[in-house]
């Protein structure tokens, strides 16, 4: 971790006199009704299109339904900058209340889509050509609310979040970044589905053929892709249902209503544009494995997962995610994501990957300093826990705070 304070200054010298030229062109306004996030689907899109953070998890369609669904409690606190009236950047954020998925006495900052969803690569989202002026009035914005922030699933070493937390570190803010997590992917640019089988590991390809071959040996196997409105809901269904039989007691995907609501909205909207992805694996007519895939851009995404523990001799959720990738050479993807997340299969089927973080931002005055001490023990608190509980519980609760776990 990180961490620097610089000598506390306000929004006067400089950057103060940058941001009065820029203030007769520029507005900011704060949207904190659903309403009006509403409103934004459009220009929402379309600037996200043309912003070096595009991607699946910050469109309006992901963020606005995890708001309807998942944002609880919180308020909405969605800076919108523009520039002579049109959109140049937008900061989804929300204001999460004290003790909300954390023991913090206090309100904070903290991107939409956080949380138990699974939502990767969050930020502020900005049009290409304005990120100076527009992270200035970012860092200007959220400074006035003298709040903690807290900015969860940011790519580290590549992104407008982190360079919003160094300018307000320059006037005075504490700010830390952190690596958390890696992201595994697949780049699928100028391959082949034979050449990237392979470039696997001896062991790994011989495992899949071999498993591939032994199904279709003993059943009669399909393997299908539902996309349509039509195929949704009854492949969504199968989802769930295999996930649960996969995960039991320990599944996050699914494990409230509100998340199951959220799933079903959003993967209409993601038919409506055609990224939805839901493969199933049938052995003699019976599905026994299924994958949850979203096809953004250039981007193949594998979401979440799930097989009926029966067949798990058989291996059908390997074989399912193998085909799942040969699936996104036939489409003609540049990159298989395979997101967040250690598991040891990942790592035998991507080969690439993205350092996952967090930074954090506390005020230059006491409450900053509070803020910051609770944060620290809080850390502290979890560690020691998982020092002192029999490991069994300790890797029960690591569990339940995980975010999505992928099959």
């Amino acid at each position: 971790m990180v961490h620097w304070t610089l000598g506390v200054r306000d929004w006067s010298g400089p950057l103060g006199a940058v941001l009065e030229r820029e203030r007769e062109v520029v507005s900011v306004e704060v949207v904190d009704d659903t309403g009006r996030l509403m409103e934004l689907r459009e220009e929402w899109d379309d600037l996200l299109a043309e912003s070096e953070a595009d991607g699946l998890f910050l469109t309006w369609e992901w963020l606005s339904t995890w708001w309807r669904h998942l944002g609880g409690d919180r308020r909405l606190f969605i800076a919108v900058v523009r520039h002579r009236g049109e959109l140049v950047a937008i900061a989804p954020m929300t204001v999460r209340p004290p003790g909300l998925s954390s023991v913090l006495p206090f309100p904070a900052l903290e991107f939409m889509g956080t949380g138990s969803i699974g939502s990767d690569y969050l930020d502020v989202i900005i049009r290409r050509g304005h990120e100076s002026s527009a992270m200035k009035t970012i860092a200007e914005c959220v400074s006035g609310m003298n709040r903690a922030i807290e900015l969860e699933q940011i790519k580290i070493g590549g992104c407008a979040a982190l360079e919003v937390g160094r300018l307000l570190g320059r006037c005075g803010w504490s700010v830390s970044e952190e690596e958390t997590n890696v992201s595994r992917y697949i780049d699928l640019t100028g391959r082949s589905w034979t050449d990237y089988l392979g470039s696997l590991g001896a062991a790994h390809r011989y495992n899949f053929k071999r498993r591939l071959r032994r199904l279709r040996r003993e059943f009669k196997v399909r393997f299908e892709a539902s996309t349509t409105e039509e195929d949704r809901g009854p492949a969504l269904g199968r989802l769930i249902a295999l996930h649960r039989a996969r995960w039991r007691e320990f599944t996050r995907a699914f494990h409230t209503p509100g998340h199951v609501r959220f799933h079903e909205d959003f993967t209409r909207l993601a038919c409506e544009r055609g990224w939805l992805r839901i493969f199933t694996l049938w052995l003699d007519d019976e599905a026994v494995a299924a994958l949850y895939a979203l096809r953004y851009g250039k981007v193949f995404s594998f979401y979440q997962s799930g097989f009926d523990p029966a067949y798990a001799k058989f291996s059908t959720g390997l074989v399912t995610m193998g085909l799942a990738i040969e699936s996104a050479f036939e489409e003609g993807a540049q990159e298989f994501d395979m997101l967040q997340g250690l598991e040891q299969y990942k790592e035998r089927w991507a080969d690439r990957v993205r350092p996952l973080g967090r930074v954090e931002c506390y005020p230059p005055h006491l409450r900053g300093l509070i803020y910051r001490r609770a944060m620290e023990l809080s850390r502290a608190a979890r560690r020691a826990a998982r020092r002192v509980l029999p490991r069994t519980i300790a890797d029960r609760l690591a569990l339940r705070r995980e975010r999505v776990p992928r099959s």
